[in-house]
């Protein structure tokens, strides 16, 4: 299928990260298909407008909103009995909440360390496993897209920490769609490469110009994509096919390269 649609307000989707970028779009895509919304942040403003334009923009269906630290050991729990009390029986889950980090090990503190690996996997993970053993009682299936990322291919220095994170949530995701199959549960890992979103911080300008150039995407080209792979139920995917290419180069490069580009970005690690 390339895209789906419910009849409005018949189901409910949850989408972390729902604030801006990536997230942002999943909903609006999610909405436009006919589902309530449940979105989760960290910022209570940025979640709350995010709410209030979806509502303003889909008339029909319900939105609701949690301002959460998901970063944490107990946060997915929090998050479920949220939805339990809410009454909101989630068909599609979306764990995009994500941290960037472009900084040697050595030179990041271990507080965030903690909770890169507490977001990006134990989370991630730990809401896999209590939504879909919901969606497997329910009887109907269900839909999990996890946002991984291009850089698990690039084991770079200063992206030591992120992209092994996401090499974990990558590899768990192709395994755990395996396991819930039976169970009419889809499960899909999104390996993205450069995004065009506020996440690696580059200012707006230089986020139009790596459009124009090609090397970055739009969020809405990213979350439409993902969320067509999930429908079909592919198990992984890089979006744009110029991504899929450079994966052997960028496993192949050798050290007389990296080593100057190591010099390069120190200036730039934070």
């Amino acid at each position: 299928m390339r895209g789906r649609t419910i009849e409005r307000g018949s189901a409910w989707a949850l989408v972390t990260g729902a604030g801006s970028g990536i997230g942002r779009r999943l909903a609006e895509r999610l909405a436009d298909a006919g589902y309530n919304l449940a979105l989760a942040g960290l910022t209570p403003e940025k979640i709350a407008t995010a709410a209030d334009e979806l509502r303003r923009n889909h008339p029909g269906i319900e939105v609701r909103s949690l301002a959460i630290d998901l970063a944490r050991a107990e946060a997915s729990q929090e998050l479920f009995d949220w939805c339990r009390r809410e009454g909101i029986d989630v068909e599609v889950l979306i764990n995009n909440a994500g941290i960037f980090s472009f900084c040697d090990l050595l030179r990041t503190p271990e507080e965030r360390i903690v909770r890169i690996i507490m977001l990006h996997d134990l989370t991630a993970t730990l809401n896999c496993r209590r939504f879909a053993e919901a969606m497997a009682h329910r009887g109907r299936g269900g839909y999990i897209l996890n946002l991984s990322s291009f850089s698990l291919w690039m084991p770079f220095p200063g992206l030591a920490l992120y992209s092994a994170s996401k090499a974990y949530l990558r590899s768990f995701s192709v395994s755990f769609a395996k396991e819930v199959h039976e169970a009419g549960i889809r499960v899909t890992a999104v390996c993205p490469a450069g995004v065009a979103t506020d996440l690696y911080g580059l200012p707006p300008r230089w986020q139009r110009i790596g459009m124009r150039l090609g090397v970055l995407i739009s969020a809405d080209r990213c979350a439409r994509r993902s969320l067509r792979a999930l429908w079909r139920g592919r198990r992984t995917i890089v979006p744009d096919w110029w991504n899929r290419a450079l994966i052997p180069l960028c496993k192949l490069l050798p050290m007389w390269i990296i080593r100057p580009i190591r010099r390069f970005t120190m200036t730039f690690q934070k």
